[in-house]
């Protein structure tokens, strides 16, 4: 294995905005990964359906296509 050509690989967290923290290691050099969706909060994995609308694309969507 040649010196100095890999990435270190360091302990990071991994941050949902529903609250859940993961610990785990990465070559992300901030050590922090921010993610806007994850198992615990998923409507798969929870079984709730709960709309993740970014930017309006429901609203839009309806309007264009003219739900009710």
């Amino acid at each position: 294995m040649k010196n100095d050509i890999h990435p270190k690989y360091i302990d990071t967290q991994i941050s949902c905005v529903c609250g859940a923290e993961y610990p785990t290691r990465s070559t992300v050099s901030s050590g922090v990964i921010k993610i806007e969706i994850c198992s615990n909060c998923h409507p798969f994995y929870t079984g709730k359906q709960k709309l993740v609308d970014t930017a309006g694309r429901v609203e839009k969507f309806k309007k264009k296509y003219k739900m009710k």
